[in-house]
């Protein structure tokens, strides 16, 4: 029998996701002390387009948003709804399939957020 590692254990249930390995629970109902503290941010929004690891396919990012996860999964579904594409919020970041800065610039300002957009 293989002794149990001190580092290993359950990372992704089926059921709930991705899992905390201190205390085994959800990442988003982790109780314990390696549960990531919300980065600070500056108050501006950076809207991006990146390809890298995506097989060429194009990517709308949307960081630096001080909003807890509901309101940040709300948001991505209102930003992806407005785009007419696919996406997912993931580690605080928004992902929007396409390039569709402009169009997410214009609705983040017009929600009141200061925007800028990143990179190239």
């Amino acid at each position: 029998m293989k002794p149990k590692s001190s580092s290993g254990g359950l990372v992704y249930s089926t059921d709930s996701g991705r899992m905390c390995p201190a205390c085994r629970y959800p990442v988003a109902a982790c109780v314990c002390a390696t549960a990531k503290p919300k980065v600070p941010t500056d108050g501006i929004v950076r809207v991006s387009r990146e390809t890298k690891g995506r097989a060429g396919k194009g990517v709308t990012l949307v960081k630096g948003l001080a909003l807890d996860d509901t309101a940040l999964a709300a948001l991505g579904k209102q930003l992806k709804t407005a785009c007419g594409s696919g996406g997912t919020v993931k580690d605080g970041v928004i992902e929007v399939q396409g390039d569709h800065c402009e169009r997410v610039m214009a609705l983040l300002t017009t929600q009141g957020h200061k925007v800028k957009r990143a990179g190239g």
